[in-house]
Formats: C-alpha cells, sequence, structure tokens
C-alpha cells in the first residue's frame, strides 16, 4: 500500500552571506528541518532540483543572479516548480515584495530576522506544501484497492525508463490480471469483486521495498520492479500467481481466484525503449498468458517473442 515519507522537510537557504547561514542555523536549529544552505544562484539552482526541498529561503541580492532571475528559473523548470519560495531580503521596497509574490514567491523575510517571525513564516510555507502534497498523493491513489493509480504509474515508470537508460541499470514491468473478473462479479456480485480486487492488491503490494505496485485499470495491476531483469521479475511474479491461487473465501467456499501474469524488461523491448514500449511488451506477454488458458506467468523474450514459464 502507500506510504507517507515521514523523513524531516527539507530547507534550502540561498545566500551568499555565509553570517547569515549561520544566523539561520541557529534561528531554525529547533525545527524538525533538514537545513542546507549553499551561496550562490548558480549552486542554488542545481540544489534545488537534486535536494527538490520542500521550501527555499532565498536572497534577493546575489553576487552572481539576483533572486528574481532565481526563482524565474525555478518556477520555469518542471522539476522545481511546486517548492515554496520565501524571498529574504534587507530590501523594504514594497515593489520588491510584490514583484516577487507575482513571481510565485509565497512569502517575504525581512533582514535583520526576528526569529518568532521567520519560525512562524517557514512553519506556515511547510505546512502549505504538506496539504499540497497530501492532495496531490490521494489525487493518485486508487480509491478501492489503496495502490497507486494509472496516472501515477504512468509517471513514475516514465522516471524510472529514465534512470534506467542514463544509469544502465535493469529495470521490469509486470502486468496481472484476475482471470474471468467478470464471470466472478457476474455470479457472486460486486462486493465479492470488489473484496478479490483488495486482496490482489494486498499481495502485490506486500513485496519488496523498491517495488511499486498500482491499479493499471479495472481488474489489471501493474508492478514497477526496478533493478530487476526479466527472469528475477517473472519469478516473482510467479510466486505472486501462487499466492493468489492459495486465497480462501470464507463466504465462499470453494470458489477459486487466479490471475495471469506478462513481463518485460527493457531487453525485451522491439524497438526504441520508452515506458510504452515496455508496457506494450509486458501487455503482449499477458496477452499470450491469457490465450494459452491463464493461471501463468508468461515472459517477454529479446525482441518480441514471449515464453511461457508457469502453466
Amino acid at each position: 500500500m502507500t506510504t507517507i515519507d515521514q523523513s524531516p522537510p527539507i530547507v534550502l537557504a540561498i545566500d551568499d552571506s555565509e553570517l547569515v547561514h549561520r544566523l539561520l542555523r541557529a534561528r531554525l536549529r529547533h525545527e524538525r528541518i533538514d537545513l542546507h544552505s549553499v551561496g550562490t544562484a548558480r549552486e542554488g539552482i542545481e540544489m534545488a532540483e537534486k535536494l527538490q526541498p520542500d521550501v527555499i529561503l532565498l536572497d534577493i541580492e546575489l553576487e552572481d543572479m539576483d533572486g528574481f532571475e532565481v526563482l524565474a528559473q525555478l518556477k520555469a523548470n518542471p522539476n522545481t516548480q511546486d517548492i515554496a519560495v520565501i524571498f529574504v531580503s534587507a530590501s523594504n521596497e514594497t515593489m520588491d515584495r510584490v514583484r516577487g509574490l507575482d513571481l510565485g514567491a509565497v512569502d517575504f523575510v525581512g533582514k535583520p530576522f526576528d526569529v518568532t517571525e521567520l519560525r512562524a513564516r517557514v512553519r506556515s510555507a511547510l505546512r502549505m506544501q504538506r496539504l499540497l502534497k497530501m492532495l496531490s498523493q490521494r489525487a493518485q491513489i486508487d480509491g478501492l484497492t489503496g495502490l497507486w493509480n494509472r496516472t501515477y504509474l504512468d509517471d513514475r515508470l516514465a522516471s524510472e525508463v529514465s534512470g534506467s537508460v542514463r544509469y544502465q541499470t535493469p529495470l521490469s514491468f509486470v502486468l496481472c490480471d484476475v482471470d474471468r473478473f467478470k464471470n466472478l462479479n457476474d455470479t457472486y456480485g460486486h462486493p465479492f469483486g470488489d473484496e478479490v480486487l483488495e486482496r490482489v492488491a494486498g499481495i502485490l503490494s506486500n513485496g519488496r521495498g523498491p517495488d511499486v505496485a498500482c491499479r493499471y485499470g479495472g481488474e489489471e495491476f501493474g508492478l514497477i520492479v526496478p533493478g530487476t531483469e526479466v527472469e528475477e521479475a517473472s519469478e516473482l511474479a510467479g510466486r505472486y500467481r501462487e499466492e493468489i491461487e492459495l486465497l480462501r473465501w470464507v463466504d465462499r467456499p470453494g470458489v477459486s481466484v487466479t490471475a495471469s501474469f506478462g513481463v518485460a524488461d527493457l531487453t525485451t523491448i522491439d524497438g526504441s525503449i520508452s515506458p510504452e514500449a515496455l508496457i506494450a511488451a509486458a501487455d503482449q506477454a499477458l496477452y499470450r498468458a491469457k490465450s494459452e488458458g491463464r493461471n501463468r506467468v508468461v515472459q517477454a523474450g529479446p525482441g518480441k517473442w514471449p515464453r511461457s514459464l508457469v502453466g
């Protein structure tokens, strides 16, 4: 099932004054945050993309680039555009504040710092970010199973494929389809069908830590398996297949529920590597599993020819 990150929020200070960095560390030392500091605008932009902080404390008067340009670049980058930015400046000019807010800053703190005000504004920005993350996360969670939904799967798989291509690491993708699910619904009712999906989801989400289980749609599930080649991912799918087949239903004694699996990794893609191509390879293997009699795992072969592993 999905989990909420419990690590301390990250705050990044971008200021060319070492004195300011020391003051921030002193003033915020009792706050539950992970504080990072850099002295130049360019370092700040790089660290923002690398660290993905929750809040940035940004000075307007930087030597290599003014804070307004830094903010504009952060907001223009999809990877940093949602980070909350608080301007920190000795300027009392109303137009500076207006310009910063218009560019997307969430707040403005004057120098020298008032300790109580600084803490309150940082806490307020962190609360806002936490709420936004919760709303965003809820929008990506399937209401029935508690797994990530298709929107999250698409975004996460694109990120994983990009990282695997860049660092030359293996990546597998598994598609799981509950066999004859429409018959189960029609015969025993939709509440039973919902129970089946919930229990299958529980099995798929109770695996290895790095794996990402998602509801692909209807009675289909997707499993992103990072750092894993197709053979190992197929073995994992085989264990899930067995667990699903061994499920027992208190209110429906004698009912057997099975599932079919299609497994692919980046080496099984026929043509250019992409998230869509990886899904297509797994989907082709799943189709083969269904056509060969269901309740089995089929592994996509090199290029495009799948082979059956479990019958």
